[in-house]
């Protein structure tokens, strides 16, 4: 999946949010609302991998809209975890610009092959 803009992009920021995660737990002793992030932040890159390895334009397609949708699950974790105040406002405008970045190539993808098909 080298060369695969979408795919590198997902990967880095899935480590962001792991990392994200462990501070979370480790400094701030937030255990819910991380999880809840950690799932969906990670699954965004785990969708675009299998997106890669689809069998189907059908199949990709489908792929493509569960990391977009996971992408905006992710932002929404994140917007809840800054106004609690377990992100301060630069963690969280970083995490969020990446994670609105990745959404906004997504649903580019999710367009052209929604409109092919």
């Amino acid at each position: 999946m080298k060369n695969n803009i979408t795919y590198e992009k997902a990967y880095a920021f899935a480590i962001r949010i792991v990392k994200a995660y462990q501070f979370l737990n480790t400094e701030k002793k937030e255990y819910i609302l991380s999880k809840q992030m950690l799932r969906s932040g990670t699954s965004v890159g785990a969708n675009v991998a299998e997106a890669n390895g689809a069998i189907s334009n059908a199949d990709f397609s489908a792929k493509i809209s569960i990391a977009y949708k996971e992408c905006l699950e992710t932002k929404f974790w994140l917007s809840l975890m800054h106004d609690t105040g377990y992100l301060d406002k630069k963690q969280f405008t970083s995490l969020h610009e990446d994670a609105d970045e990745i959404a906004k190539i997504l649903f580019s993808i999710l367009k052209k092959t929604r409109i092919k098909h």
